[in-house]
């Protein structure tokens, strides 16, 4: 096991790391910007490191400040989190070639998944299903994206090879629309993500977005830890999540589960990832691969009692899974709420200064939070601030967990979602369970304040 790693983030999942870090019995060091001098996981370390001014390009996307940050402090390895740099192959590289482990999959493994082109073509390799579309990128010839996308059928979606996070994609309904929406959609995608491919798939009409998580060693064990269904979104942003998936067959999730498994054995993947499907009418599609710790990891953990972070840790350590397929079991039911420093119902950010925190408890509650009465949310980051998580032997009992939650959450002095979050607890469809991507985007057009 290290003895050091270097956390190269902030916010709730720096917290989280450092938590995993303490129960290993290993040292944390922790970057941080002026802008988060004050913060709780900050204050808690051992090491702190300033690394650069509130900007995130001078200081969590600066790569040589970071390495630099861990040389000074004798860190042996690196966890990147997510976002920020997590998903970046360049800085997998340098970090591996300055002498340090990477907590997590190899940058090879990170491009190939990053494109979005290469990865659909490594999962029809393993036999993973995919949305039907182009083969690969779409050529120049208008003509032949034209006979594509008659052959696809309409509605189509363009995405960009290297997009992510719902930027870089367009759905188009008619032949007449289509060149001009993938001139648009490339020179977008060049802007971007400095890569101007795009590729074409059949726009699904009413799926919902069901994910894999898995977990794979460097001796090609591998194994998924369930599904979580992560449907209810605004504008391809997710806003809760649970797990398990209610209403899917647990034959289907073991198929495709394995399929993913395959895929890792395949390609060599090495820490935690997590498969990402559009599902409906009985069947998967791939449409990506987060190559990194998800922010919806602990719903997966308050079902299987596997702890994502540490198996993370310990795999990047070189060792091995410390569980097998048959010892992975699914029990009962986990809801997360994001909880954002933004307008209920607006999504404008509300920065500023927290007056009054108060966490809820219980049983089966969980809060994974960095804030604090008196803590000051800076402008320049996500407007995440916490993530409200509950467990339950069946659906309807975290349901009334999370309200109950809820209820008891008190944030003043800025503007949250928890308003949000108390109505659709309560809302008939999605208390039945299943509903789809687009459902609520359509609840907050109905619901206009």
């Amino acid at each position: 096991m290290f003895k050091k790693i270097l956390i190269a983030n902030r916010g709730e999942i720096a917290l989280r790391i450092q938590r995993a870090c303490r129960e290993l019995g290993v040292k944390a060091v922790m970057v941080y910007s002026e802008a988060d001098r004050d913060a709780k996981y900050v204050r808690l370390a051992e090491e702190a490191v300033c690394i650069g001014p509130a900007a995130s390009n001078l200081s969590y996307l600066n790569m040589p400040a970071i390495i630099s940050a861990a040389e000074v402090t004798d860190a042996e390895a690196i966890h990147p989190g997510y976002g920020f740099l997590s998903e970046n192959a360049d800085f997998a590289e340098r970090v591996e070639k300055s002498g340090f482990q990477f907590i997590g999959p190899t940058p090879e493994s990170i491009r190939l998944m990053g494109d979005k082109v290469s990865a659909k073509q490594a999962m029809i390799r393993a036999g993973v299903p995919c949305v039907p579309g182009s083969e690969g990128e779409l050529p120049d010839d208008p003509v032949q994206v034209r006979r594509i996308a008659k052959t696809v059928g309409y509605p189509v979606i363009i995405k960009a090879a290297g997009g992510g996070g719902g930027r870089g994609m367009r759905v188009v309904h008619t032949e007449a629309a289509l060149i001009n929406a993938v001139t648009m959609t490339k020179a977008e995608a060049g802007a971007a993500f400095g890569n101007p491919a795009v590729y074409m798939e059949k726009f699904l009409q009413n799926p919902r977005h069901i994910e894999i998580q898995v977990l794979a060693d460097t001796f090609k064990n591998a194994v998924y830890l369930g599904e979580r269904d992560c449907s209810m979104q605004r504008r391809h942003q997710k806003v809760l999540e649970e797990a398990p998936a209610p209403g899917i067959n647990r034959k289907l999730i073991e198929r495709i589960g394995e399929r993913c498994v395959t895929a890792c054995k395949k390609m060599g993947y090495r820490g935690a990832g997590t498969f990402e499907f559009l599902y409906e009418a009985g069947e998967f599609y791939f449409i990506e691969m987060n190559t990194r710790v998800q922010v919806e990891h602990p719903v997966t953990e308050m079902v299987t009692g596997i702890d994502i972070v540490k198996t993370q840790i310990l795999v990047a350590a070189g060792g091995k899974l410390p569980f097998t397929q048959r010892q992975i079991t699914i029990n009962g039911h986990a809801i997360e709420c994001r909880i954002n420093a933004e307008d209920p119902y607006k999504f404008t950010p509300s920065p500023g200064r927290i007056t009054t925190w108060h966490a809820p408890g219980g049983p089966g509650v969980r809060v994974d939070s960095h804030i604090y009465t008196n803590y000051f949310v800076p402008p320049n980051y996500d407007s995440m601030i916490g993530k409200l998580i509950v467990h339950g032997d069946t659906r309807e009992q975290a349901l009334a967990r999370m309200r109950t939650a809820l209820m008891e959450t008190a944030v003043e002095g800025i503007h949250t979602n928890i308003p949000l979050h108390r109505e659709l607890m309560v809302d008939a469809k999605f208390m039945a369970g299943g509903t789809n991507i687009h459902y609520l985007e359509h609840w907050l057009e109905q619901h206009k304040r």
